[in-house]
């Protein structure tokens, strides 16, 4: 028979973790990770160059620079996955609504470089921007691993009948909270490193 206490310490881990794990799934599918903002576009030749741009994000070849000046002009998003612009309309008298367009991020280009200058393959890698791009990817992955680890080992607690292992618990999710909040933290590592260069 188990005691009260256990059964209560298990609900509670299990409910963390399936809570903590669902809040980090639809984190890491979101495609709004870092959202750029422009200002609105006016007048007709705008459009059209507009349009051009995103003829080109959808159908170009991949480029660091191509794609930020792209997604800057159109009010794009970034996700761990996906990079989303909103696509103007071409009329005059009648505003309709724009439309998000998204593209995915192959697997081969989430782990190219990045360099010095964007779009400039000849200015050499740029290792911390590099580096910071992949963990981006990698890190809520982690994160969500450690939350499962932590849930098991709660129910596996609760089955051997001792509240010794709640530390555990403890520091698993203290290590998926700071790995989580890592990746955000690249994008102010980023302004840094640009306000320095």
């Amino acid at each position: 028979m188990v005691d009260n206490r256990y059964a209560t310490a298990l609900v509670i881990a299990c409910v963390l973790s399936v809570l903590a794990t669902v809040y980090l799934s639809v984190a890491v599918g979101t495609q709004h990770w870092y959202q750029y903002s422009s200002p609105t576009v006016r007048g007709e030749a705008n459009v059209s160059d507009l349009r051009s741009l995103y003829e080109e994000f959808m159908d170009g070849e991949f480029d660091e620079k191509t794609y930020s000046d792209t997604l800057f002009r159109l009010n794009g998003t970034v996700g761990l996955w996906w990079r989303c612009v909103l696509v103007p309309s071409g009329t005059h008298w009648y505003k309709e609504p724009e439309v998000r367009e998204c593209r995915s991020f192959s697997l081969p280009q989430q782990f190219t470089p990045k360099y010095k200058e964007p779009g400039n393959h000849n200015s050499g890698e740029d290792l911390l921007r590099t580096y910071l791009w992949r963990c981006q990817f990698l890190l809520p992955l982690v994160s969500l691993g450690l939350v499962v680890l932590a849930g098991l080992t709660g129910f596996c607690a609760c089955l051997c009948r001792s509240l010794t292992p709640t530390l555990g618990i403890g520091v698993l999710h203290l290590l998926a909270g700071k790995t989580c909040l890592t990746a955000p933290q690249k994008f102010i590592f980023h302004l840094v490193h640009m306000v320095v260069n």
